[in-house]
């Protein structure tokens, strides 16, 4: 991939065509397509002349209006916008204009150097502002593959936002400037449709928003209107960068070849496949240590990418007995893994597991399972069965995956 050499325009191009999307909801996104860059190409071929004349060069595929060319077309503004401006993809000014024309600016975190001399931001914090904002971000996903030094110095980055009833956090449309995470309060999610704005899901004390702006570079796809007072706390858009999306891409480089290899995920696409990687975390254990207990309520689902695990398993029908000591029923290796049965099934543990050894297994939490991994399912439903048959084998029944 490396020796691959990306067209100059493709990126603006796709951005484009990504933006009009948002903006139209297009039932048909091929159609759509067609109609899109046809009128891109319509626009370039009418444009051909007046170029040649003017002597300057035409620009590729999506043109970006900016304050400081404006001026130059207000007599053409209102013939524009009767042709909704399918052509051009217009900045607009985020939340108390803290930005201008964030999609015009390509991010790829490759491009970044080593940038460990730059200032850090850093919010001062009291003790217990900091105790609350470590208990806000616990449960985040896109916080939870970073190593301690980075989430350390993301939660200094971090500044307290306090949040009055139906105040607009973020509206549709605009550029990302912030990534949220909630501490308190409801926050209404609302997407405009067919000019009407719609409430399409909330959030109730917990949960983020904000990122997808960021790391895609598109405008805000929904608005987020407070419905009581809460707080908030913010990451600016650098920081987010810095940390959040440069990791996610070493991440990349570093799973992307092994996650190829995993028989379950070949089923993906590729970018389904890269959208797991985001959100894979890594744990390290010991010889013989323990990483899930029979019984217990399931919330994530293991890969083994070194090492090997031992499932073991104490039958429920012979509870109470002195004989019934935990049985070895498999063995998974590099590739291979566990944890899934409890996700699929709804139920609580059905097994220990231990590391045979010193192991390293990818961790994917039971919310990016349900969301990422539904295409899967049929394939890890049909291994039920195959456990049905051990446990008969082992014990006479199959009840311990049943109850």
């Amino acid at each position: 991939m490396s020796n691959v050499e990306i067209p100059a325009g493709l990126k603006e191009l796709l951005q484009g065509y990504t933006v009009e999307v948002l903006r139209h909801k297009p039932p048909d996104l091929v159609e759509f397509a067609v109609q899109h860059f046809t009128r891109i190409l319509e626009s370039q071929r009418n444009d051909q002349p007046a170029k040649k004349r003017s002597g300057k060069p035409a620009r590729k595929g999506v043109t970006f209006e900016t304050k400081s060319d404006k001026s130059t077309k207000d007599d053409d503004e209102e013939e524009e916008e009767e042709e909704e401006e399918e052509e051009i993809v217009k900045s607009t000014t985020g939340k108390y204009n803290r930005r201008v024309s964030v999609c015009a600016e390509a991010y790829n975190p490759d491009d970044d150097e080593d940038d460990d001399t730059e200032p850090r931001t850093v919010y001062p914090k009291t003790d217990v502002q900091r105790r609350r904002l470590q208990d806000a971000c616990r449960d985040i996903l896109l916080f939870k593959t970073l190593e301690q030094e980075q989430f350390s110095e993301v939660l200094d980055a971090m500044f307290e936002v306090l949040v009055k009833p139906q105040e607009h956090i973020i509206d549709q449309g605009d550029d990302g400037d912030n990534f949220y995470v909630i501490e308190k309060g409801v926050y209404d999610i609302v997407v405009q449709k067919d000019g009407a704005g719609v409430c399409v899901g909330k959030y109730d004390n917990k949960g983020s928003f904000g990122e997808l702006a960021l790391m895609y570079n598109t405008p805000r796809a929904a608005t987020i209107i407070a419905t009581q007072e809460g707080a908030l706390w913010g990451l600016d858009r650098a920081t987010f960068h810095r940390l959040i999306v440069k990791n996610n891409a070493k991440k990349r480089r570093m799973y992307e070849v092994f996650i190829e290899c995993v028989p379950l995920l070949k089923s993906l696409e590729l970018s389904e496949r890269m959208k797991i990687v985001d959100v894979l975390g890594a744990r390290g254990f010991k010889d013989g240590e323990r990483i899930i207990t029979q019984g217990e309520t399931a919330d994530c689902f293991y890969i083994v990418e070194s090492g090997e695990v031992k499932i073991m398993i104490k039958s429920k029908t012979k509870a109470g007995q002195q004989d019934n000591t935990e049985v070895e029923v498999a063995r998974c290796s590099r590739g291979q893994y566990f944890g899934e049965l409890a996700l699929v099934t709804n139920k609580p543990r059905a097994a220990s597991v231990y590391a045979a050894g010193e192991t390293k297994c990818l961790v994917i939490d039971i919310q990016a399972f349900e969301r990422l991994l539904g295409p899967c399912m049929d394939i890890m439903k049909r291994n039920i069965s195959q456990y049905e048959d051990q446990l008969v084998a082992l014990f006479g029944s199959s009840v311990d995956l049943k109850h």
